[in-house]
């Protein structure tokens, strides 16, 4: 057949595979993106709702899966501009929409990206440029636009108002995540001055990690039975959604290089050492402190390996990996375990899961030995920014240290700000906090479903008095008369 009859879509050159196209990246940036999207769609949504108490395992899984369905349609409509387009501020990109097919198809640019001279008047850097199309790019930062408002929702679990939930993900999506991730991604002023955060130890987790206490605090606590005993409903399922964050965290961290190459296989490996040396750490303190292996414990301290090591992974050296692994399952631990206990403000703010200790504390810690263990020639294969490298280098690394700390200060200090801001501002029209009716009864009351049947096969008793949805009576027939007797007492 001649080439003429094909569908340019098979044709080999030009079309939709142009000469800049490389399919190795592509496909590698594809299945990376997938990787972190399948960390919060089913991962978060397994462990969210099965580390809280059984009565709000539903409502827990679906604000995670709310807001992964929300962030997308922002996302593709104003915030990915705002987060990767042209320069509006020094903080914050211009509005604009990415659904028109040209755009998508072209090849991926980053135009904020490029990097001066001092003096302003010669290119040291130009702006990336992927070799991979734009619908791939802005598929990537979507799904970590998605998992930054998810582990923020880790704080409020177990007593915020669900509508409260679906206004305030759009919202900071669009006031508080776009500016910290141009500030260091897109081009903004971090990124020029040559802050270093690989994948997200700043814009993901220190951010997620600030504004979910910020939200903790505005929106008030859990009752406080449930702040006494908040046992997990399903430690298996737990276990399932904590290694589905582990595994792919590969695509976290492996997909930031942008391209299939050594830097990306360098993170990928770093990304193991130190989340499986923190989970062994934060495990052998457990055994240590409380003579016990906690398995949630494990789980944390797999987490904060993964969260420290973010900021770091393709641009520190294996050894380095190692030690903030151990840093990352003794600081957080201590922090959790202890400072916690004897610090009021933290006794006072209800975290439902410590997301401050294993995202905000684990992010700045990341953040901050990066800015000590950064190797100038791994660092030279990723940053625009040139002659980056950490204190333990020598030369300008104490320079380095010190743009760490700034750059958390701005993220820290935007995110209570903007947090603070939009909760407010939601507060005036619709409560925060469930009612306590809501909060005495949990999933049944706020969506009218359970998470599991404890009577019958999926039935329930007595629909007119205790609630329930249109969904409900599907599990005994349309039309069919509630069951009768009285509702079997479960725990709360």
């Amino acid at each position: 057949m001649a080439n003429e009859t094909v569908p340019s879509g098979y044709v080999n050159a030009g079309g939709v595979t142009p000469v800049w196209l490389n399919k190795g990246d592509n496909a590698w940036q594809m299945i990376a993106a997938t990787l972190v999207g399948l960390q919060s769609v089913p991962g978060l949504v397994i462990l969210y709702g099965s580390i809280v108490k059984k009565k709000w395992a539903v409502n827990s899984a679906f604000m995670a899966f709310y807001a992964f369905a929300a962030v997308w349609l922002c996302w593709v409509t104003w915030a990915y501009k705002m987060s990767f387009g042209d320069k509006l501020l020094p903080f914050w990109g211009k509005v604009g929409t990415t659904l028109n097919y040209k755009y998508l198809q072209k090849q991926a640019d980053l135009p904020s990206t490029v990097v001066y001279s001092h003096n302003g008047a010669v290119v040291e850097t130009p702006a990336m440029m992927p070799n991979f199309p734009m619908a791939t790019m802005v598929y990537f930062q979507f799904v970590f636009a998605a998992i930054t408002v998810i582990l923020l929702a880790g704080s409020v679990l177990g007593r915020m108002r669900f509508f409260a939930w679906m206004l305030f993900v759009p919202l900071w999506l669009t006031l508080s995540y776009t500016v910290g991730a141009f500030s260091l991604w897109g081009g903004g002023f971090l990124f020029q001055w040559g802050v270093i955060d690989y994948s997200g130890g700043y814009v993901i987790h220190l951010s997620s990690g600030v504004a979910g206490f910020t939200a903790a605090y505005w929106v008030g606590p859990r009752l406080t039975k449930d702040r006494e005993r908040f046992p997990p409903n399903n430690v298996l399922l737990m276990l399932a959604g904590a290694g589905l964050l582990w595994l792919g965290w590969a695509g976290f961290n492996g997909g930031d290089p942008f391209s299939a190459n050594i830097d990306s296989s360098i993170a990928v490996i770093n990304t193991n050492i130190c989340a499986a040396t923190s989970l062994l750490m934060w495990t052998s303190l457990d055994v240590l402190v409380f003579s016990k292996p906690s398995v949630i414990g494990a789980v944390q301290g797999m987490i904060t390996g993964l969260v420290v090591i973010t900021p770091a992974a393709g641009v520190v050296e294996g050894w380095a990996a190692i030690v903030m692994g151990v840093c990352a399952g003794s600081v957080p631990w201590f922090t959790m375990m202890v400072v916690h206990k004897r610090w009021s403000l933290l006794q006072k703010v209800d975290d439902t899961l410590g997301v401050f200790h294993t995202h905000a504390v684990a992010g700045f810690l990341g953040g901050f030995l990066v800015g000590c263990f950064a190797e100038p020639t791994l660092c030279n294969y990723f940053a625009s920014v040139p002659n980056l490298q950490g204190a333990f280098y020598g030369g300008v690394g104490g320079i380095q240290l010190g743009k760490q700390i700034v750059g958390a200060l701005f993220i820290t200090g935007w995110n209570v700000m903007a947090t603070s801001l939009i909760l407010v501002l939601i507060g005036l029209v619709i409560p925060l906090r469930m009612s306590e009716d809501h909060l005495l009864v949990g999933d049944d009351a706020e969506h009218g479903e359970e998470a599991y049947a404890l009577w019958g096969d999926g039935e329930k008793y007595d629909i007119n008095r205790h609630g329930g949805n249109d969904y409900t009576f599907a599990f005994h027939g349309i039309g069919s008369p509630p069951m009768p007797g009285p509702r079997p007492p479960i725990e709360l």
